[in-house]
């Protein structure tokens, strides 16, 4: 079955250059490193776990075993996902691009509309992709992301939140870094990752709100003009804006202990264009694209999961 294509442009006069599609969502947690990337995974890869009570006891002349130590695993198993699109040339022989496609009945695709498809395409698996590691459930096109996983683990910390505003910003995220477990605190990959909306309740926060104790003027002085998208923290500890989580939802965790597991990482931006006419004497052409990916982590105790009431 052919993908459904509404072409609503007329070919009349001279060929228009460049298309524009409505924006994406950046794909940070992976572009910007803030997840541990596990790639070259077939089928599952194991997670080693080890846990250890008290090491250190009184010294004496015997030697008397101490501590327990406990052995656990997690798993990354990569799902499978693919994108298959399907078009008729002839569809695009009315279109503005149509002188593009060559005189020739044996034609092409606009090779500008093909080149900005595959990019277009390759965008919307980003942002699937992006949106699937925070606020998945495991179920068509998705995997479980971090805030499923983390809900359903009751060794994660859980701290129950509210709808996150510039007036009170200060006091929610407060609670998120109060409940970071002391043996986390301090680490170097600690991050909060925070939605896209608490991001920006913060900066305008520290644009200058009296009432949370940061003063008229904000930091520097400048007011709202202070910030120029640069980085963030709260407490000394970075702030990473995830923009796949979902809004008012924020999480404290090392990087090291978050893992997004795949094939071959650049799977997902390699799309494939395969002409039929050449194989079944058709005019369609297929737009191709597989991947694997999943996530996980490995101990939940040193995670903490805030979430709106």
């Amino acid at each position: 079955m052919a993908t459904t294509t509404s072409i609503t442009t007329t070919y009349a006069g001279e060929k228009l250059q460049g298309f524009i599609s409505a924006a994406l969502l950046s794909a940070n947690t992976l572009d910007k490193g803030g997840v541990t990337i596990k790639q070259n995974v077939k089928f599952k890869e194991v997670i080693k776990t080890l846990s250890t009570t008290d090491l250190v006891a009184d010294g004496s002349c015997d030697f008397a075993a101490t501590d327990t130590i406990t052995l656990g695993e997690r798993y990354l198993e990569p799902k499978e996902f693919q994108v298959n699109l399907q078009l008729c040339k002839s569809d695009f022989r009315s279109d503005f691009d149509a002188i593009s496609m060559g005189y020739s009945a044996m034609d092409s695709l606009p090779p500008s509309f093909q080149e900005y498809l595959l990019g277009h395409v390759i965008g919307k698996v980003a942002e699937k992709i992006e949106t699937t590691i925070w606020q998945g459930v495991d179920g068509a096109g998705q995997f479980d992301g971090f805030v499923a996983l983390a809900t359903a683990d009751a060794t994660v910390v859980d701290v129950v939140g509210t709808t996150v505003t510039a007036l009170n910003v200060i006091d929610e995220l407060g609670k998120l870094v109060d409940a970071i477990p002391q043996e986390v605190y301090g680490k170097e990959d600690l991050k909060l990752y925070l939605a896209p909306n608490v991001i920006r309740a913060y900066v305008r926060a520290l644009g200058g709100f009296g009432a949370a104790g940061l003063g008229a003027a904000g930091t520097d002085a400048k007011g709202t003009q202070w910030y120029n998208n640069g980085s963030l923290s709260f407490d000394g500890v970075p702030v990473f804006m995830a923009n796949g989580m979902a809004s008012n939802y924020m999480m404290a965790a090392q990087s090291g202990n978050l893992m997004y597991g795949c094939g071959l990482f650049n799977d997902k931006n390699e799309a494939k264009v395969i002409d039929l006419s050449e194989i079944d004497g058709s005019q369609n052409v297929r737009i191709v694209l597989r991947y694997t990916a999943t996530v996980n982590y490995g101990i939940g105790s040193e995670i903490v999961l805030y979430t709106p009431a």
